[in-house]
């Protein structure tokens, strides 16, 4: 969290990936969400070596084009939500302890900065 920037809301959840869901945690600031994955994963470095680092995926709010939820069909409590940048890029998130709660707050937040970006303009 940066100079100006109000923490919201921490949330845990898993981010959809091709490797299947990654657990982490959902920030929700006054300025952007990240994602921060718990456990570290191995990639390789420029010079070949193999290094630790967790997954990390910060979008600013101004980014964000829309929020869309969905639910599985089969099993209605197994709930998503996917934030749609503006460049038309999904990361979809599932596993909420309190879905409700996660997705009042990130819509909450996707608002707020939207009207205070209106205002400036």
């Amino acid at each position: 969290v940066r100079e100006g920037e109000k923490l919201l809301k921490a949330c845990q959840c898993y981010l959809s990936s091709t490797a299947g869901p990654i657990a982490g945690l959902l920030f929700i600031s006054s300025q952007k969400v990240a994602f921060c994955s718990d456990r570290a994963t191995k990639i390789a470095s420029p010079n070949g070596e193999l290094v630790r680092v967790h997954y990390k995926v910060p979008t600013p709010l101004e980014k964000i084009k829309g929020l869309n939820e969905s639910e599985n069909m089969e099993k209605p409590s197994q709930k998503y939500m996917e934030i749609v940048t503006v460049d038309d890029f999904g990361f979809c998130f599932m596993g909420f302890l309190n879905y409700r709660k996660g997705f009042k707050y990130l819509q909450q937040a996707i608002i707020s900065k939207r009207l205070l970006y209106d205002d400036e303009l």
